[in-house]
């Protein structure tokens, strides 16, 4: 593209940017697109968040101010039809829903839909579920996974061609940044294995069954390190107090979750389903052997069995126990687990396929 050519202007819309799995990619994307062909904008319904912090200071943010997502719309309107970009690209299901409605009043902008779960799981609302009719007005929908892409054909009528899979990037070099400055947690026990889990504390992380599956591991030498805050955290901690969970530690969000992954012996994912789980990836980046829950979400995509991790019904709590058990005894090179994430889902590999399709929508 020539120098005075004008840059691809491209709006990335999410709630904010805290540290979860849609906004840890956008900012990635964000950050890393060639300057000489884009110029990115982060728009958020409230300018906060820890990924803030990480994201380049030339991607303007545009802060809307609005605390609820159905409040929401008008403002994120009035700023297409005044900034006038070549491509909005929306990063949540809720807003993508709400959104699709409206695409036809922008004859000259691109909509790109980026999904982040399996819709038929995650989308229950009547309310909700009803703008996804609209769904087909979006350019592109961004699916991460077979899971995801098959769902949205076979349960929303969407159009194969619609439909562009690119599963999500893996930052290396920030990872490795740090875990550079990672020490190692002061609540793991030296004569214990430690594992770590990492989501966010409601039903669909499945963090219910993996206190059950950690039931029948009462008497063994185990510490377990659950990551993140939600509105069950109450419910689970009256779970381990019922089921005399002595070696549960809840550690709620932390801003750095490589220091637990770098020292983990396991890590676990228990979801009930997934979109595609950054937390499985970066566990691999990390070189930290998986034990993961068979669910809907790409989970056999990013799994090589015996390499990076292994997949178990969790919902067999005892048999999910034992495999525990096994997986502690065997020794696993970090080296080819973080091989294994890094030659698939690097962010370079992942970028350009990000690259060739806004290229590829403005061309239509």
């Amino acid at each position: 593209m020539a120098e005075d050519r004008k840059k691809i202007t491209i709006i990335f819309i999410l709630p904010d940017l805290e540290t979860g799995g849609a906004e840890r990619i956008v900012t990635t994307i964000a950050n890393h697109l060639p300057r000489e062909k884009f110029e990115p904008k982060i728009l958020l319904l409230r300018k906060e968040g820890g990924y803030l912090e990480f994201l380049n200071d030339d991607v303007e943010i545009i802060d809307i101010q609005t605390p609820r997502i159905r409040h929401s719309l008008k403002p994120i309107l009035r700023e297409i039809k005044r900034r006038k970009p070549d491509i909005v690209f929306t990063g949540f299901g809720e807003i993508n829903a709400y959104l699709s409605l409206f695409i036809r009043f922008f004859p000259n902008t691109k909509f790109i839909a980026r999904e982040t779960n399996v819709v038929s799981k995650h989308v229950t609302r009547k309310e909700i579920r009803f703008f996804y009719k609209f769904y087909k007005n979006y350019h592109r929908i961004i699916c991460q996974s077979d899971d995801m892409m098959n769902d949205l054909i076979e349960n929303f009528s969407i159009k194969k061609e619609k439909i562009f899979k690119i599963n999500n990037p893996v930052d290396f070099d920030f990872i490795e940044e740090k875990l550079n400055i990672s020490k190692k947690p002061e609540s793991f026990k030296t004569d214990f294995r430690n594992i770590v889990a990492i989501g966010n504390l409601s039903s669909r992380k499945g963090f219910d069954n993996l206190l059950k599956v950690f039931s029948h591991l009462k008497g063994e030498k185990i510490q377990i390190h659950i990551l993140g805050d939600g509105r069950d955290r109450e419910l689970l901690l009256q779970m381990k107090t019922d089921l005399y969970l002595e070696n549960v530690i809840f550690h709620g969000q932390q801003k750095n979750p490589y220091q637990f992954l770098k020292f983990a012996d396991l890590f676990i994912l228990s979801s009930r389903y997934e979109g595609f789980p950054n937390v499985l990836l970066e566990a691999g980046a990390c070189g930290t052997y998986s034990l993961a829950n068979e669910c809907p979400g790409g989970i056999s995509e990013i799994i090589q069995t015996d390499v990076n991790g292994e997949i178990l019904d969790i919902e067999d709590h005892r048999q999910f126990a034992e495999k525990i058990l096994a997986v502690l005894k065997k020794d696993h090179n970090r080296e080819s687990i973080k091989n294994s994430v890094r030659l698939r889902f690097s962010k370079e590999l992942i970028l350009i396929k990000y690259e060739n399709l806004f290229l590829e929508v403005l061309k239509k």
